[in-house]
């Protein structure tokens, strides 16, 4: 399923921090903020509604690919969300 354009405005929208603490995981988020609030919780249903489950480690998230990208929250309830992750796909993720 295509995003639609408010799912694009928001990711084109945000300032996305590099996660430096795990390196050898690049990937970015961004954190629920006041300015951001209603926007960041649509955004994270989309991907709980339109993405598949997959595994990393020993855990499962629900992942959604836009645009070169895979976005992925922790799991947690959709108003107890505050970080929206995402990464690269690389050729060795296809």
């Amino acid at each position: 399923m295509q995003p639609n354009l408010d799912v694009k405005k928001f990711i084109q929208n945000q300032c996305w921090t590099f996660a430096k603490t795990m390196p050898q995981w690049p990937h970015w988020y961004v954190v629920r903020c006041k300015g951001n609030t209603e926007s960041f919780s649509n955004f994270a249903s989309y991907i709980n509604v339109n993405g598949e489950i997959r595994s990393w480690g020993n855990e499962k998230y629900i992942y959604l690919d836009i645009d070169g990208y895979t976005y992925w929250t922790m799991g947690n309830p959709i108003d107890e969300t505050t970080i929206i992750n995402r990464a690269q796909i690389t050729s060795k993720d296809l």
